[in-house]
């Protein structure tokens, strides 16, 4: 089987075996488990995994089995489609999260039981990742088991360099979802899949645009090359503060700290009409001339 077979096969297994788990979740559990734990935990396994494996296709496919860019690239828009129509609301994403607790939409009890539950289910992909590599079904998953314990460092620039990369990307996927998070999926999931996909061609040279802190711990922190404070400050502040960038600038405050507009001055959306004011009870109307007021005889003018 060739090694592109192998990972659709990777692909379609993951997005099945969490369909099935998203199913069984919303069966056996409260609503309340289900939407603050289980599916962010679900959610977060099936785009840990196919990141894990997509980046396998990426670092290796072009020189191994002579996978092209555009290819890399559709498979991305692909994927990032699937995630949109499937994902049945959860982010998998801890700055998505804190955006919501921004927003004053979420409260802190629940947004930290998101993040405790993204990062559990990050950690369940590369066991589950690893294993299937184990099995050696193509010639990709034998060289990544190989090269596995000496991993290359997604960063590729410097520091200060990476931390400005990942926050545009952070600032330009948030500005996407907040303009888009009334509107119908249908417009909502193509226009977040192709913006990831134009990030990624441009940004991922230089950080692998990942833009998800949890997502960047689970693929990169163990790689070496680079300290544990290095790759904070490239995957956890960079994406952060274009997060609040994208919140700032789009609603002019930060609901959550701010009830004032920082931005922005509010203009009331009811105009008062220019005119003399209605005359009162105690302000007889002054008939206009050519005119009698009621009772009274016309003067001949």
């Amino acid at each position: 089987m060739s090694a592109l077979n192998v990972s659709l096969a990777f692909f379609l297994g993951t997005f099945t075996l969490c369909e099935a788990a998203r199913r069984a979740c919303r069966l056996l559990l409260p609503a309340g488990a289900y939407a603050s734990f289980a599916r962010e935990a679900v959610g977060a396994v099936q785009l840990a995994a196919c990141c894990l494996e997509l980046r396998v296709l990426v670092e290796l496919g072009p020189w191994a089995a002579g996978l092209g860019a555009d290819l890399l690239l559709t498979l991305l828009f692909l994927l990032f489609l699937g995630h949109g129509a499937s994902l049945d609301g959860a982010s998998a994403n801890p700055t998505v999260a804190l955006q919501d607790l921004l927003l004053a939409e979420a409260t802190v009890p629940g947004t930290l039981l998101k993040l405790a539950a993204q990062a559990l289910g990050m950690a369940a992909a590369c066991v589950l990742a690893r294993r299937c590599w184990s099995w050696e079904l193509s010639s990709l998953h034998v060289f990544q088991n190989l090269l596995a314990p000496d991993c290359s460092s997604a960063l590729r620039t410097s520091v200060p360099h990476g931390a400005l990369v990942e926050a545009s990307c952070a600032f330009a996927f948030h500005l996407t979802l907040l303009r888009f998070r009334h509107s119908p999926p249908v417009h909502r999931v193509p226009a977040v899949a192709l913006l990831v996909t134009v990030l990624a061609y441009t940004a991922g040279p230089f950080t692998s645009a990942f833009f998800n802190p949890t997502l960047a711990s689970a693929i990169t922190f163990r790689c070496s090359g680079h300290t544990l404070l290095e790759y904070a400050q490239v995957y956890w502040l960079g994406p952060l503060t274009g997060m609040v960038l994208a919140v700032l600038l789009y609603h002019g405050n930060l609901p959550r700290l701010f009830q004032r507009n920082l931005l922005y001055s509010q203009k009331s959306k009811y105009r008062t009409p220019r005119g003399k004011p209605a005359s009162g009870p105690g302000h007889p109307q002054t008939p206009t001339q050519g005119r009698s007021a009621p009772g009274q005889p016309v003067r001949p003018s």
